[in-house]
């Protein structure tokens, strides 16, 4: 029963990543946490060893049939990431669970906020609106931002999606899809292997749990890249937030 849980998380994670070009932490942690009991630096520690094989690949593929993926731009992604990942499992191991806890609460909510753009909503603001002609950066920019999402990846078990594709989307004017293929793309290299050696050493990692997940987000990703390439994916950006919503107020209270 063990085992069906965790490939049913990964599965959910994977649609979702196929999605959004996240990783899918963002769904796996909280789920860990809520049906498997896990405390918050194990469930991470979980979460980033399963996404360290290429479980996105066959999504990846679709986005790039679509022309969606921008490969010089996810190759200095995935070098950023693989530098950052270490920083952030190290910070995570420092500090007190209960203090790693109320952080992450937080860090669901910023991304709740975004994803649900109730900002724009308060301003009147339309959403969704064209972001106009793509802007192009150096590669030293692109390595920072890599290594921005590395240290989220690190320290909250995510692949660092949740750090990039909004990054791409406001400040370089990517489209919501091709920001998710070149996502998704930098994801699949073995990033987060540093945080996750850090992890296994100070005995914090089950591996066969990790591969429980991975397996569900293998599935999961390809038919969540399906939908995303032939929908609208704004409603479930908003499903997605409320869901992080939720999840939010659940470690608040638990913690």
């Amino acid at each position: 029963m063990t085992g069906a849980i965790f490939l049913a998380v990964g599965f959910a994670a994977g649609i979702l990543s196929g999605l959004f070009g996240i990783g899918g932490g963002s769904l796996i942690v909280p789920c860990l946490i809520a049906l498997a009991g896990m405390d918050v630096l194990h469930a991470s520690a979980t979460s980033l060893a399963a996404l360290l094989l290429p479980v996105g690949i066959l999504g990846v593929w679709e986005y790039h049939k679509s022309g969606l993926v921008q490969w010089k731009v996810a190759g200095m992604l995935a070098v950023g990431l693989l530098a950052g990942s270490a920083i952030g499992a190290e910070f995570a191991l420092s500090l007190p669970i209960s203090w790693l806890t109320r952080a992450y609460g937080c860090f669901l909510l910023y991304i709740a906020w975004n994803n649900l753009e109730l900002g724009k909503f308060l301003r009147g603001v339309a959403t969704d609106p064209d972001p106009g002609p793509r802007k192009e950066g150096r590669m030293a920019t692109w390595l920072l931002v890599g290594v921005a999402a590395g240290i989220v990846a690190g320290l909250f078990g995510k692949g660092g999606g949740v750090v990039i594709v909004p990054v791409l989307m406001g400040l370089f004017a990517f489209r919501a899809k091709e920001a998710t293929g070149t996502s998704l793309a930098a994801l699949q290299l073995p990033v987060g292997l540093p945080g996750v050696l850090l992890y296994a050493k100070n005995g914090v990692l089950d591996l066969g749990l990790a591969g429980w997940v991975a397996g569900g987000l293998l599935a999961g990703t390809f038919f969540g890249t399906r939908i995303a390439i032939g929908l609208k994916p704004s409603l479930f950006k908003r499903l997605f937030g409320v869901f992080l919503l939720s999840m939010a107020i659940f470690l608040f209270a638990r913690g």
